[in-house]
């Protein structure tokens, strides 16, 4: 079965996009056949005041209003959070590396010095992410017809290559310091350091996760995960000091080779993540929670091709279903609504759903997609 989306008509039935706009499939504001106004902001269909999306795992639901000016943008407010997460992490990780920046002064520790600037380069790329988040709150344009959202994924990019760069230096130094030892000054205050520059990124690191995952920024988890290497390299640091200390020139290094190695493997999640965003990649489960959503709308025969997308930190949806072909427009129209409402109550940071209506086949009925079959692709 073929789903043709992007033709502006459905068989017995009717296509919808919501984008938090109250906009159908057909360019109606607010307005589909049979009455019907809608506005989801990226989630449920009720008439309170105000609606918006508080997701981990499970959905919570607030009634919102059909008036414009009175919904709060979820999307909006996601991109808020995730501001508000840089700046914060950006002032602690700024601290951080004012404090490490005294200390190497004082001691003339090399490592420190690497850990200081990995630090202050991992507080930078707030910058990318900043701009992307910014960018997503700007609105769909004529070119531009689905949103900024991919700005965050290009973002995700930067931090990836700003990953492999810190292993490069990582391991570049390491072995430096195998060649030419150097001998480190004030030990306890270099070991201090260290400890605050752990403790300092791993709180940014957790903050950071938590709060990607949240919002659906695979960009921001990288990013999480890009503060825990410096973590980790800090303990180089921390473990180089103590072994300095037993009079082990090479501990320094040595443990500085290993933490590059940890950081090659977070580079590698990292990566991951944001290539499978970048390949419009979802997990699976969120697919078969919709499949299921679909499959318990009463009206819908068959779930037929289903499609779901990132962008940014939203999601989009694109589906047929199979409707009762001896239905009215108007009934298959009522049908394709509630499965958009229903798909947007069952899959989190789902902010537009595209329904598109097929008549049930029967013995002898001619194909429906007739007219569209010299345009299949082998």
């Amino acid at each position: 079965m073929r789903n043709h989306q992007d033709h502006g008509h459905g068989h017995d039935g009717h296509e919808h996009g919501h984008d938090g706009h109250g906009h159908d499939g057909h360019g109606h504001d607010g307005h589909g056949h049979g009455g019907h106004g809608h506005g989801h902001d990226g989630h449920g269909h009720g008439r309170g005041r105000w609606a918006r999306i508080r997701h981990r795992v499970a959905h919570v639901v607030t009634p919102h209003s059909h008036q414009a000016a009175d919904k709060v943008d979820s999307a909006m407010e996601t991109s808020a959070e995730g501001m508000r997460t840089l700046w914060i992490s950006l002032g602690v990780l700024a601290l951080t590396a004012a404090l490490q920046a005294a200390v190497v002064v004082v001691s003339g520790s090399v490592a420190l010095l690497g850990d200081t600037v990995h630090n202050a380069a991992d507080a930078l790329t707030a910058v990318p992410l900043g701009v992307a988040f910014v960018l997503g709150r700007r609105a769909a344009t004529r070119r531009f017809t689905y949103g900024y959202g991919r700005a965050e994924d290009l973002a995700g990019i930067v931090i990836v290559l700003t990953i492999a760069a810190s292993a490069a230096l990582a391991g570049w130094a390491a072995v430096d310091r195998l060649l030419d030892p150097r001998q480190v000054h004030l030990l306890p205050a270099v070991a201090a350091a260290a400890v605050v520059g752990f403790i300092g990124n791993e709180w940014v690191a957790r903050y950071r996760i938590r709060t990607g995952r949240r919002i659906g920024s695979a960009a921001l988890v990288a990013d999480g995960l890009h503060a825990r290497t410096d973590g980790l390299t800090s303990l180089a640091v921390l473990l180089g000091a103590g072994g300095a200390a037993l009079g082990w020139r090479l501990a320094d290094p040595v443990v500085g080779l290993f933490i590059t190695a940890a950081i090659a493997l977070v580079l590698k999640d990292a990566a991951r993540e944001v290539f499978r965003r970048l390949m419009d990649a979802v997990e699976p489960a969120l697919v078969d929670a919709a499949a299921a959503a679909l499959l318990g709308v009463p009206g819908v025969v068959e779930v037929g091709e289903l499609r779901m997308r990132w962008i940014g930190h939203r999601l989009r949806a694109e589906v047929a279903i199979v409707v009762d072909g001896d239905l009215s427009v108007r009934a298959a129209h009522e049908v394709a609504v509630e499965a958009e409402h229903a798909l947007l109550h069952a899959v989190p940071r789902l902010t537009a759903a595209l329904v598109h209506a097929d008549p049930s086949a029967t013995t002898g009925d001619p194909d429906p997609h007739a007219a569209l079959a010299h345009h299949a692709h082998a």
